[in-house]
């Protein structure tokens, strides 16, 4: 048991969250973006991609790149808490999506620095016009403004010197990396994989009020760079889709108050994020799709994939059609079982003192 202290404002946060229910949607108003990219065939060479992406050793950490837009929506922000509790993770780096990319990034450097963390780079991607509201701006605000990395650059720069190591996970809009494969598209190819938050195949976003499911939709990553979505497809990448079908995971009580209420230096950073996003978006149950992907990342059974041929069409729709498979998709996944595994990394007494690799072996963490 831990001692008495006296109650942060966090705690007293997380108790009244204990006592609150609601709603919540994902934002779902986003521009046009009607530009089209080039599409070629997914055969032998992404077959030998997806060979390339089961071929690592197991037991070494998996290296990753954070391709985000957080500060939207709070889901990026549990994503990367879960990432940060993971040393079956190794992460490289983290960069900045759509919009603001620069206010992102010194988002991103006071939640490292607050969790003792400063030892990851963080490098801006391409500033965007952003139609939706940037609801975390205050905390980024907060911290000193400072010139970073060129997210693109970065991310080629880390490809060509861990080829075939790097697993690139993106939790927004895809911007960075249709600029990284159109300046070099060979160096991207020497992705070890991607695990992208994205898409709609057969479920679109739930009801906001019943919850019901409802006819697929043009989910918001792709919607904002559909050009994005398919210069990846078509890049001959490994590419681990995890849609709305999989990740509409509500993340209400007892959760989000066990989380709040936690007083951790992490779980403290998660409170102020979580009141900024809530008081601006008047919503107090977040739904939980980003970190879907760091679950698969860490524990594929939670959210076994499927091959699948899909087209993107020029407003964000991804359809099934026929031809060789070009992504890999989760359509279900084991929610209750996620939720344990993020609660466990979040809130957890101590990070697991074995890591537990992908093939089911284990070691000792470092």
């Amino acid at each position: 048991m831990r001692g008495m202290k006296k109650a942060s404002p966090y705690a007293i946060v997380g108790a009244l969250i204990l006592a609150m229910a609601g709603g919540t949607q994902r934002f779902q108003n986003c521009y046009a973006q009607t530009s089209s990219g080039a599409a070629r065939s997914a055969g032998g060479r992404q077959a030998s991609a997806h060979h390339r992406a089961a071929a690592l050793p197991k037991t070494a950490p998996q290296l990753v790149i954070i391709d985000t837009d957080i500060g939207d929506d709070i889901d990026d922000a549990f994503a990367l808490a879960v990432a940060l509790r993971s040393p079956e993770l190794k992460i490289l780096g983290i960069t900045t999506e759509f919009g603001p990319t620069e206010l992102r990034a010194r988002l991103v450097d006071r939640y490292l620095s607050a969790v003792g963390r400063t030892g990851i780079p963080v490098a801006a991607g391409i500033s965007t016009p952003q139609p939706n509201v940037f609801t975390q701006a205050a905390y980024a605000r907060q911290w000193p403004a400072r010139k970073h990395l060129d997210a693109v650059t970065f991310l080629l720069s880390q490809i060509h010197a861990h080829p075939g190591q790097i697993t690139l996970i993106c939790i927004g809009p895809l911007f960075n990396v249709q600029a990284a494969i159109a300046r070099d598209p060979a160096d991207f190819h020497k992705l070890r994989r991607v695990v992208m938050m994205g898409g709609s195949i057969y479920r679109g976003y739930d009801g906001p009020k019943t919850g019901a499911h409802r006819p697929p939709d043009a989910e918001w990553n792709i919607r904002c760079d559909p050009a994005g979505a398919k210069a990846l497809l078509a890049s001959g990448v490994p590419v681990f889709m995890m849609p709305l079908d999989s990740t509409q995971i509500r993340f209400g009580e007892p959760e989000l108050g066990r989380v709040l209420a936690h007083g951790s230096a992490l779980t403290n950073q998660l409170s102020l994020l979580y009141q900024e996003w809530s008081s601006a978006t008047q919503r107090l149950t977040p739904v939980l799709y980003d970190p879907v992907t760091v679950a698969y990342t860490l524990r594929p059974k939670l959210c076994p994939v499927t091959p699948m041929r899909l087209a993107v069409d020029s407003k964000g729709f991804t359809r099934p059609v026929a031809g060789a498979p070009n992504v890999q998709v989760c359509l279900h996944s084991d929610e209750k079982r996620i939720k344990r595994l993020w609660l466990d990394r979040i809130i957890g007494d101590s990070v697991p003192r074995r890591v537990v690799t992908e093939s089911g072996a284990s070691r000792n963490a470092k």
